[in-house]
């Protein structure tokens, strides 16, 4: 049987005016997995976040992590859990050794010699208030107090935002590191940038318009994705042609370009066999991938999905605004 650690269920979350932020989400997360989010700006991750973690109240719907609503949940829940913002603010006044002390409090599983080996490795200061630090070792202060809980969920949002490219080296790296001793921990996090995705989750999950395009895992995703490229004899392909599984199918002459999920191969294995024809199929990167679908999610939306998405949100500012009145 799956555990599923964190999940929503028809998570919504519209804002004052109308926003809907988070629109219909479902979510579930094994524990163990690292799961990355990606998404356009705006798709809803960051309020997805804040769902888990009980900052924000949802419109509608359900967010749980280890089965329990953040925003009530007992210490014995909220001590296993350890998150991150995207605009993480400590108290400037505080020193990292210091800070590192007050929040122990909050964590029975807290590992001091974790904390102090992990600033001692990103040659974080510990005696220097956390005010006086560059953004960016602020922000590996925010990550060094958030993996020393040794939680069994870590939400992180935009976790190498600010930090140059060594830096994210390190950060990754450490995030390894940690899951490594720690094999139960499960991951979720944010993230524009995904040579670092790539590097680290399991799993991941496309957001558009506050919902999930997709969910699925990394490596199925990568292989089934493929760039094909036609070329047919004479002044191009018959008049129907079409290419089973295609998001996209561009014609140029007698050349036909096409990115599909998952090809087939007894359909291409003709097309090889067909005189003068010429079949080119190339792997896509990640970056690629995301690109296409989410292109593919606003293109392929017909009139129909586009009504049914307005009823959602018509629905859902509707709550919200009986909420105001309760």
């Amino acid at each position: 049987m799956n555990d599923f650690v964190i999940e929503t269920s028809r998570l919504t979350k519209v804002f004052a005016g109308g926003v809907v932020a988070v629109n219909d989400l479902s979510l579930r997360v094994e524990r163990g997995a690292v799961y990355g989010l990606m998404g356009r700006n705006g798709a809803g991750k960051t309020t997805t976040l804040r769902l888990l973690m009980g900052l924000l109240r949802p419109t509608a719907g359900q967010a749980h992590l280890l089965g329990g609503d953040m925003a009530t949940a007992p210490r014995s829940i909220r001590s296993r859990i350890a998150y991150v913002s995207q605009a993480q603010q400590l108290p400037g006044w505080m020193t990292l050794a210091e800070l590192s002390r007050y929040a122990s409090h909050f964590y029975d599983q807290w590992d001091e010699k974790m904390a102090s080996d992990i600033a001692r490795r990103w040659e974080l200061p510990l005696n220097r208030p956390v005010g006086q630090l560059s953004g960016g070792e602020q922000r590996k202060a925010a990550i060094t107090l958030a993996l020393a809980p040794q939680p069994e969920i870590l939400l992180l949002d935009e976790p190498a935002a600010g930090l140059d490219a060594l830096a994210r080296r390190e950060l990754v790296d450490e995030l390894i590191s940690v899951i490594g001793r720690n094999a139960g921990c499960t991951v979720l996090f944010s993230t524009h940038i995904i040579t670092d995705l790539e590097r680290i989750a399991e799993f991941v999950g496309i957001m558009d318009r506050g919902g999930l395009i997709i969910s699925t895992r990394l490596d199925e995703l990568q292989a089934s994705m493929r760039r094909v490229q036609i070329i047919f004899p004479g002044d191009g392909p018959p008049a129907d042609f079409t290419l089973p599984g295609s998001l996209r199918l561009e014609i140029s002459g007698p050349v036909v370009r096409a990115v599909s999920r998952l090809p087939d191969a007894l359909f291409l294995d003709g097309l090889r066999r067909l005189p003068g024809v010429r079949v080119q199929v190339f792997p896509l990167g990640l970056e690629e991938i995301f690109i296409e679908l989410a292109a593919q999610a606003r293109i392929g939306e017909s009139d129909e999905d586009n009504a049914e998405r307005a009823v959602r949100e018509r629905d859902a500012r509707m709550v919200m605004h009986n909420n105001e009145y309760e």
